[in-house]
């Protein structure tokens, strides 16, 4: 009874049965359908965004170009969509940021919502939007959470390989790359980030869950409810400061998927690893949007990591379009601040 209990949980995990865990089923993307290809063949391709384009965007059309290929590995292989900016000269290298998408999403409806890409476009980086197979989780979850089996970590190499791909292929510099994902996609990248610390100068994790809060699917849920406590992060304070990204969170207070205090528990585990302390929280608020609260984790006045509260906002992505699941116009603009943040890392690495 229990096993048959635990294998309807998985395959109905973040979906309605367990509500509020995943939201109705959007409408389906007009994307154009392309058949994925080797990178070195790969084709440029349209999203959703650019198939109707606005008139302020058609007047734009050397803005960048879009290309899909696929990262493939002894443990697998994943399909990605990449986005790089007009204008790069032969040989230069351009920082990488990688999104991952939560649940019930896929690569182009993330792109659709967050709409990272519009600011790579005019700041002149590559994004890259790995996407989740199917057949390896029905709802197209990042199994973020199954370390038991292993099969996190394959996951997390099948995203390494498709940054590696990027920046042999394309111009991306391995010395600027963040990593950023919402839900089930920034437990993902704070797995991946902790796993391969010295390859990522920044990850930013929207609505999810610190590593080591989840071996398996009935931890997982407890740990989305907020139940359990991280577990210390496998590095002492040189490593930290010397081979580990900052880490940005962003949470919200009205987050009832991802419960709030794991956004201070993934704040507090970059902290207590590199022996932070915490700032005076600061107010912040934009228009009339959303306001924010913001707590640094400084030592020797380096930022480790840098915590986001936004009371009112749900398990969405913050200043992200209406038209796509998970996303809310009225927050502050989670893609401007995690590029910003990732901005300040890559400046101080240099």
């Amino acid at each position: 009874m229990l096993r048959r209990k635990t294998l309807k949980t998985l395959t109905r995990l973040f979906t309605s049965s367990l509500a509020p865990l995943m939201p109705p089923k959007p409408r389906r993307s007009k994307s154009v359908q392309v058949k994925a290809t080797k990178p070195a063949k790969a084709r440029t391709v349209r999203t959703p965004a650019q198939a109707a384009p606005t008139a302020k965007a058609a007047a734009k059309p050397s803005a960048g170009r879009w290309l899909v290929g696929v990262a493939v590995a002894p443990v697998g292989k994943r399909r990605y969509r990449l986005f790089l900016p007009a204008g790069r000269k032969p040989g230069q290298r351009i920082p990488v940021v990688v999104m991952l998408h939560g649940c019930d999403q896929n690569a182009a409806r993330f792109a659709d919502s967050t709409r990272m890409h519009l600011l790579a476009a005019r700041a002149g980086f590559a994004v890259l939007y790995p996407e989740q197979d199917r057949l390896a989780n029905p709802n197209g979850c990042w199994n973020w959470y199954d370390t038991r089996t292993q099969r996190a970590f394959a996951e997390a190499a099948l995203i390494l390989q498709a940054v590696d791909q990027v920046c042999t292929l394309y111009g991306g510099d391995r010395t600027r790359v963040a990593i950023a994902g919402l839900s089930a996609g920034a437990g993902m990248a704070a797995l991946v980030a902790a796993r391969y610390p010295e390859r990522f100068q920044a990850v930013a994790m929207h609505s999810g869950v610190p590593p080591g809060m989840a071996d398996s699917t009935a931890s997982a849920l407890r740990a989305m409810a907020g139940h359990g406590a991280a577990d210390a992060l496998a590095a002492t304070p040189e490593d930290m400061l010397a081979r580990w990204p900052a880490l940005l969170v962003i949470q919200g207070g009205r987050d009832r998927v991802v419960a709030p205090r794991n956004g201070e528990a993934a704040a507090s585990a970059w902290a207590q690893a590199a022996q932070a302390l915490p700032c005076a929280t600061r107010a912040v608020q934009r228009g009339n949007r959303h306001a924010m609260h913001i707590t640094d984790y400084r030592v020797r006045q380096r930022t480790v990591a840098s915590l986001v509260e936004i009371p009112a906002l749900g398990h969405a992505w913050s200043g992200g379009t209406a038209a796509q699941s998970y996303g809310d116009p009225q927050g502050p603009d989670a893609s401007r601040l995690v590029w910003a943040f990732a901005q300040r890392q890559f400046a101080r690495r240099r």
